[in-house]
């Protein structure tokens, strides 16, 4: 079974109620943190549990230290993955308003806690599942103990030590899935210095989807990537952001194009730049 894909409302539609569905709302705004609780409190689809990014899917942040949204400790997530009434062999749908970026921090965590099949993001978000004329509810989802049992696969990760001293190896494919702007150091509204790690190119996440705001073909998405790999192993990739959050979404499309998953850098940004030592670069 491909390690990304994605589910249309219709289908999703169709399976719910279904055994060992698990669904997850995972809906945030980054300027307003109560936002996807009250958001999921005013209506959400049928069954699903809320997943917060700061809350649930991310660890304690330790100024000076961490990025913004540090990973979750690993124990902690699984459990709470239980908590949500996901087993092993459950199938799995994550869903946030559309762009699918808090859907793909998901995604990312449950892959790298070995969940790797039965995993899908809703193509569109809620977006899409009002455009389709579906109903939300109010009712709170159905509690259930799983047996999820897994374990982080430290594979999947690089540190910042690590990568800078990759830095400037011809093997490597570095990428930022920040917009250009903040890529080029023009803008900078939430970190404290702008431009980027030095030989990443920009990949923005956005890129990733048609204007209808759902994923562009596979075929479209492994072109785009085979640019910025230029014939580098997909192996050695690495991708980062401003937190380690939209990265997930350019690691999803690449899977969704089917090449390996590649590993993410999740202090990305805002932990890159706690160290003075550590290059940054502007422009191009």
């Amino acid at each position: 079974m491909p390690l990304a894909q994605l589910i249309t409302p219709q289908q999703l539609a169709e399976q719910l109620g279904s055994p060992g569905l698990v669904i997850l709302d995972c809906r945030f705004a980054l300027e307003d943190v109560d936002y996807g609780q009250r958001s999921y409190a005013e209506g959400h689809i049928a069954g699903a549990h809320f997943a917060d990014l700061e809350r649930d899917l991310s660890g304690k942040v330790v100024k000076g230290s961490t990025g913004r949204h540090p990973l979750p400790e690993a124990g902690r997530l699984a459990e709470r993955l239980r908590e949500w009434g996901v087993d092993d062999a459950s199938q799995v749908v994550l869903y946030d308003d559309g762009p699918g970026a808090f859907a793909a921090r998901a995604w990312w965590l449950l892959a790298w806690l070995g969940k790797r099949d039965g995993v899908f993001i809703l193509d569109g978000g809620l977006k899409a599942w009002h455009a389709a004329h579906l109903p939300l509810s109010l009712d709170p989802a159905v509690k259930r103990d799983g047996n999820f049992s897994g374990e982080a696969d430290a594979e999947l990760l690089i540190d910042a030590e690590q990568l800078a001293a990759q830095l400037g190896a011809p093997q490597l494919t570095l990428i930022d899935a920040r917009g250009l702007p903040r890529f080029r150091g023009e803008v900078e509204p939430i970190d404290p210095v702008a431009g980027h790690i030095p030989g990443a190119q920009c990949a923005a996440f956005t890129d990733n989807l048609g204007a209808d705001g759902r994923f562009l073909p596979a075929e479209q998405l492994k072109q785009r990537f085979a640019e910025k790999l230029a014939g580098r192993a997909p192996e050695a990739l690495v991708a980062y952001c401003g937190s380690g959050v939209t990265a997930c979404h350019d690691l999803f499309a690449l899977a969704l194009a089917g090449y390996p998953l590649g590993r993410l850098y999740a202090g990305s940004w805002s932990e890159w730049i706690n160290d003075p030592q550590r290059g940054v670069a502007t422009g191009d």
